[in-house]
This record gives C-alpha cells, structure tokens and sequence, in this order.
C-alpha cells in the first residue's frame, strides 16, 4: 500500500510533481468553466495527494494501488495513468464554446462573463436582447450567483446595444 507523507520537495518524485501540476491546471479550467466546485475540489485533493506520496504515482496507478488511496477513485488513478503515458489529462467534455456568435456583444454589458451569458442562454432560454431587457426589469436577472452590476446599468448597456453604440 503506497504511503503518503508530510510534504517535503525533495521526497516528491518529479513525475509526482508533473502530475499534482497536471490536475491543479485541470482544477483551474474546470473552475474558469464554472463546473461543479466538488469536482474542482477532487482535483485539487487529488493534487495535494500525489505531492505527499512516497512513491511514484504514475507506478502505483498501473499496479492498480492509486485507487486504494483515500481521494484517489478509479476515474482519476485511469487520468493519471493517461498522464504517465501521454503527458497529458483530459478533464473530461471539451470546453464549451466560449458564446453563441450572435450572443458576443452581450460581453461588453456590465458584469457579463461567458458562463454568465452561456446560464443565460441554455438554462434559461434567453436569447435576444428583448428577452434580456424582459428579465432584467422583473429584477429576477440579480439573484443569479455573481451578478452585482445594478439593474439599471444593465439597462443603459442593452440600450446602447440597441442603438450601436459602443460600450463605455
């Protein structure tokens, strides 16, 4: 049974590093992607894990041993596994698209972000600048996660979008 330790740099095999690199970076796209925070969470521990293991990872996932690990589960000891073997994880579906094309100039409203107009768009159906403007004013638009911009400044920006303008 593979053991961890206490984290000390230069007990960590060089490939453990790689590795614990490897999943913090899937943690970051996952969390830029806005994925669930208790798979963001699993990767990061994931992370942590393999830094502190006395032996080389990549060796205890194809013996089979990784999975043994508390943290560690088959899906994540196969990634890592991968990794050994190509150098890379893939954490999963390919990102998204960043927005629909005809949803890009929602990016200059204040506060917008692609996950914000992506929620939008697929979760809620909204889609044309009348929807938006719709559900802005019925003051449902601010008690999504993460919106802070005032009604009304989301107002001003659909208007200049209407009118062409460019956002200040």
């Amino acid at each position: 049974m593979a053991r961890t330790a206490p984290y000390n740099p230069v007990m960590v095999s060089p490939r453990n590093q790689l590795i614990a690199g490897e999943l913090r970076r899937i943690a970051a796209e996952l969390e830029n992607q806005q994925a669930n925070p208790f798979r963001v969470r699993a990767y990061r521990q994931a992370a942590r894990l393999v830094e502190r293991l006395t032996e080389d990872a990549g060796e205890l996932a194809r013996r089979g041993e990784l999975i043994k690990l508390k943290g560690i589960g088959k899906d994540l000891a196969q990634k890592i596994a991968l990794f050994c073997e190509t150098g890379r994880i893939d954490a999963g579906a390919s990102p998204p698209e960043e927005v629909p094309p005809e949803l890009a100039p929602w990016l200059a409203l204040p506060g917008f972000s692609p996950p914000l107009v992506r929620h939008l768009s697929e979760r809620l159906g909204i889609r044309t600048l009348d929807d938006l403007d719709a559900l802005v004013r019925s003051r449902l638009l601010r008690t999504l996660p993460g919106v802070t911009v005032r009604d009304e400044e989301i107002l001003e920006g659909i208007a200049r979008l209407r009118a062409g303008r460019p956002q200040p």
